[in-house]
């Protein structure tokens, strides 16, 4: 399976990130990669960048090396209700976003609160992908949020850092076979993001690519596929 579009990627402008903009870029075209989203953390973080980079984002190249590039953000799920840290004026100046839940801002509460705070979160419309769900440290029920992904277009992501470095995560193996039965059944497409935070992990996806296999996961399903897939699931007109 090859895969055109690496949508989850950070730079140091997430001060645990370790590659610019431009290392980046390079390196998705050194893996063949078509379309790099730069998703940075957002500003409840402590470590993330100011609200202003992500006003600023409009300045940058949309084609660096070959690679035509997405301008988002990582934004946090900040309460059980679903909620997020930048407001609407700069969410609809940017390409898309990811939604993901981190336990260092918001500790994980009972399966419930967790899953309300998740498909709260898809409820906004400018997010487009829900990050690393399968983190067993925020238990979620699988059925109620596949099921809210499709009634909302949303993707659920398949994250490579979490199954490939992500050692503080909780039974991530076992948690998205789960989720990808549920995607399969319910006909709900998924993104692969190689949430890389250092430039030689970009447009890594050798895990995850491993197990949508070991399953014989549709293709069709599969965002990264296709370019157009991706753009027209993002659902926003991005000049790429």
């Amino acid at each position: 399976m090859r895969l055109l579009v690496d949508p989850h990627t950070h730079t140091i402008a997430s001060a645990h990130a370790y590659s610019t903009i431009l290392e980046n870029a390079q390196a998705a075209a050194k893996r063949g990669i078509k379309v790099l989203g730069i998703t940075d953390h957002a500003p409840a973080l402590e470590d993330a960048p100011h609200v202003l980079y992500f006003k600023n984002l409009h300045v940058l190249d949309r084609e660096l090396y070959g690679v035509k590039m997405l301008y988002g953000a990582e934004l946090n799920i900040c309460d059980y209700e679903g909620r997020v840290d930048l407001d609407e004026q700069i969410l609809e100046n940017l390409d898309f976003c990811i939604a993901s839940f981190h336990t260092v801002l918001l500790k994980a509460g009972s399966k419930n609160q967790n899953t309300r705070a998740m498909l709260g979160a898809m409820d906004n419309p400018y997010v487009k992908i829900i990050g690393h769900p399968e983190d067993g440290n925020i238990p979620v029920d699988y059925v109620e949020l596949v099921k809210h992904a499709r009634e909302t277009g949303t993707m659920l992501e398949v994250n490579n850092s979490s199954l490939k470095t992500a050692y503080y995560r909780l039974n991530v193996r076992e948690n998205l076979m789960e989720m990808l039965q549920l995607c399969e059944k319910y006909g709900v497409p998924i993104a692969v993001g190689s949430d890389a935070h250092f430039a030689n992990a970009v447009g890594n996806f050798d895990c995850a690519i491993k197990i949508l296999e070991e399953i014989s996961f549709p293709k069709e399903l599969v965002a990264n596929t296709s370019v157009e897939k991706f753009l027209k699931l993002i659902g926003r007109e991005v000049k790429v």
